[in-house]
């Protein structure tokens, strides 16, 4: 049986654009760049998320206990990459090897809630996190959507232990709320990593012949995943695209080549080669709707939504590990369920550096507002919630308070000096996110004081600087 055929992208502008990237990166550094494997440069509108899921980041004790207190070197890589894009990181989740990341695009920030994060441990016995899955999951314009990235266990011989370990993440994940307590209750889960199927019965002829004549299909009944997927219930609403690329696993460092040096040492010890394999995938599950679909040419109903993928592919040009990355690019059809931010913002006036501004905003009734939430300056390329230039808490420098709206001011110390371009944000302390975002506005920069000052001004300036002068001639 060969994996489901892609349906047809649709054409409309409105939908939601994701970009998932699953990548072992074997211990490596980050690439010079990543600009075709985020495809940067592709034609058409720009994408609307990013998740990038990564297996086996450098995880020595000193590299760890370091990222645990500063962001690791592949996330500061990515938000170098996607912030001056308009891109924030709106979720994070390390766990030893395993790293798990989102962004958005600033104007969706605002109908991305009840995010949490969560992870699994199952390398040895489950005391280890080298192996498991780490999991983040939100409601985007009220639906609710779930990533998993794992890391199973390798080996051919292993896939009994694969399918377990997997089983006992969608057990053990369980996130706080009644509505949504488990991974499956999600209306969307995407599941990616390094699953680490392999091909059975097959020798490595036969496969490599497959392989160089781009014959895959003749290795898709034997591709463990898909085989499992046809014996094991809770894996059958599971949905992949056709594996049209090479296996990505196990390649030369920097090369095309499946490991040569490697398949000489092994042969020498045991006399078994290591088989080419798609041990990197991505697959997604819609939860089963409670109503039926409805019929050819009717509407969708208000708050459905539906997932199509436009593209499966892996990543050739990428060396830095004995994996391929691997992509999908998917679209979401959605009908929001939240399509109002819970706060709207703006600045008032126009604003200048040295002086006292003042920030107007307004909430829906059933926004919860807490005397810890808080107001950011943002730079138009900011990074993450974090990352603000200042910030005021709404309820100790509130000036006014209307029906309508109200006001908070923000000191003149702080404001940036060379003024530019730049947001204001709103963040929930009870939601724990960013629930308002204002348009991007002007700062004037701050006058100097030598501008100031009228005796450089014009035609007094030049006499005021010949006077200098000559009182410094020798």
């Amino acid at each position: 049986m060969e994996p489901e055929e892609l349906p047809a992208a649709g054409e409309e502008d409105e939908r939601f654009r994701l970009h998932l990237v699953t990548w072992n990166v074997g211990t490596a550094s980050p690439p010079p760049e990543v600009t075709s494997l985020l495809l940067l440069n592709s034609e058409g509108p720009a994408m609307d998320m990013y998740v990038i899921g990564l297996q086996e980041v450098n995880s020595k004790v000193v590299n760890f206990l370091s990222d645990l207190a500063f962001d690791d070197p592949w996330s500061i890589f990515f938000m170098a990459v996607l912030s001056p894009l308009g891109y924030v990181k709106v979720s994070s989740i390390r766990m030893q090897g395993l790293l798990l990341l989102i962004f958005a695009k600033h104007a969706h920030l605002p109908f991305i809630r009840d995010i949490q994060s969560q992870f699994t441990r199952t390398g040895l016995y489950g005391y280890w996190g080298n192996k498991g899955g780490v999991a983040s999951r939100l409601s985007l314009y009220g639906h609710m959507v779930c990533f998993l990235n794992c890391h199973l266990p390798a080996h051919l011989e292993n896939a009994e232990q694969r399918l377990d370990d997997f089983e006992h993440i969608l057990e053990m994940q369980q996130f706080a709320g009644e509505k949504v307590p488990g991974i499956l209750d999600h209306d969307i889960l995407f599941w990616f990593g390094d699953l680490n199927f392999r091909i059975e019965d097959y020798g490595l002829h036969f496969i490599r012949e497959s392989i160089n004549g781009s014959r895959f299909s003749l290795l898709w009944e034997k591709d463990q995943l898909n085989m499992a997927k046809k014996k094991e219930r809770f894996l059958q609403e599971f949905r992949e695209g056709p594996l049209k690329f090479k296996p990505t696993y196990k390649f030369d460092l920097y090369s095309n080549e499946y490991d040569t040096r490697g398949q000489k040492m092994l042969l020498w010890f045991n006399g078994k080669k290591r088989k080419p394999a798609w041990t990197d995938r991505i697959l997604w599950r819609a939860r089963p709707p409670l109503r039926p679909a409805p019929e050819e040419g009717e509407m969708p109903e208000e708050g459905s939504l539906s997932v199509s993928l436009r593209c499966y592919a892996s990543h050739m040009g990428y060396g830095i590990s004995d994996h391929k990355p691997v992509t999908g690019t998917f679209d979401l059809e959605i009908k929001p369920l939240a399509s109002s931010p819970l706060v709207t913002l703006r600045p008032v006036g126009e604003w200048s550096a040295g002086h006292d501004v003042t920030v107007s905003y307004s909430t829906l009734p059933e926004f919860p507002s807490s005397a810890w939430d808080w107001i950011g300056l943002y730079r138009v390329a900011f990074r993450h919630p974090n990352d603000y230039v200042m910030y005021a808490w709404v309820q100790d420098n509130e000036i006014s308070s209307g029906e309508d709206a109200r006001q908070v001011y923000l000191g003149a110390e702080e404001l940036p000096a060379a003024g530019g371009e730049f947001l204001l944000g709103y963040y929930s302390h009870a939601l724990q996110c960013m629930v308002g975002i204002s348009h991007p506005f002007q700062i004037q920069p701050n006058r100097t004081s030598a501008e100031k000052d009228p005796l450089w001004d014009g035609v007094g300036a030049t006499e005021e600087l010949d006077s200098a002068s000559s009182l410094c001639d020798f």
